[in-house]
């Protein structure tokens, strides 16, 4: 006599083994597929210290002697960093009158717009070129070169803009809101160490140009990652 029951406990145990045999191997293609993946991601080459160089600009404005406009490009889109260019889209300050540009006329590729003189008032420019933006600002730098908050929300942005555990590569046209900002950051508690002053687009001759300078001399201000700062929305410190 043919024992029912025990056929049909077969065939579910057949059922299940291959269920659990198939999730097993899915596990095992999964955890494999992991291992493969750490082994072929390309590993991330260590940055160079960050350091002025001793030229007129290193001295000046603290562009780094190992990161800067002749070498960024060995730098771009590293997953470890953020790249921040500190100029506005059109700065009152007449630039031109020292061989610039006070329209952001092109950038580097990879680079992200974060404009200096919405952080901070804008101390120290040539007389020449006249006054940059006035209007309000997160901060506002004393006479003693510390910084205060304008807003509550003042500090959170900046940690937002410029992570701390990233390496901060910093542009501007020239130079000086870049060193500028490596001032602000590092006194408000940056690790140095981890932010570069690249140096001046005005200066930049590499690859990975992307400009903004129409023919017709319109700019196409579209192209660029900007970061705004909505003053109105924040909380004025009393």
């Amino acid at each position: 006599m043919v024992n029912k029951s025990k056929i049909h406990c077969n065939q579910n145990c057949n059922v299940t083994f291959k269920i659990l045999t198939g999730i097993v191997i899915a596990l095992v293609v999964f955890a494999l597929g992991l291992g493969i993946g750490q082994v072929f991601r390309p590993a991330i080459s260590p940055l160079p210290a960050a350091e002025a160089g001793t030229g007129e600009r290193g001295a000046q404005f603290g562009v780094d002697a190992n990161i800067n406009e002749a070498t960024i490009d060995n730098y771009l889109g590293r997953s470890d960093s953020v790249y921040r260019d500190m100029r506005m889209l059109e700065d009152p300050a007449d630039y031109a009158a020292i061989g610039g540009d006070s329209y952001l006329s092109g950038y580097v590729e990879g680079f992200e717009v974060v404009s200096y003189p919405y952080l901070v008032n804008v101390t120290g420019l040539p007389e020449a070129v006249g006054k940059s933006y006035t209007g309000p600002t997160l901060f506002t730098i004393n006479k003693d070169g510390s910084y205060t908050a304008n807003y509550q929300e003042s500090m959170s942005i900046l940690e937002d803009l410029f992570p701390k555990d990233k390496n901060i590569f910093l542009m501007c046209g020239g130079a000086g809101y870049a060193g500028q900002t490596k001032d602000l950051l590092t006194k408000l508690g940056w690790d140095a160490s981890k932010i570069y002053n690249v140096g001046g687009y005005w200066f930049y001759e590499g690859e990975h140009n992307v400009t903004v300078k129409n023919d017709d001399g319109t700019y196409a201000f579209w192209k660029i990652p900007y970061h705004s700062i909505d003053f109105a929305t924040l909380t004025s410190v009393k």
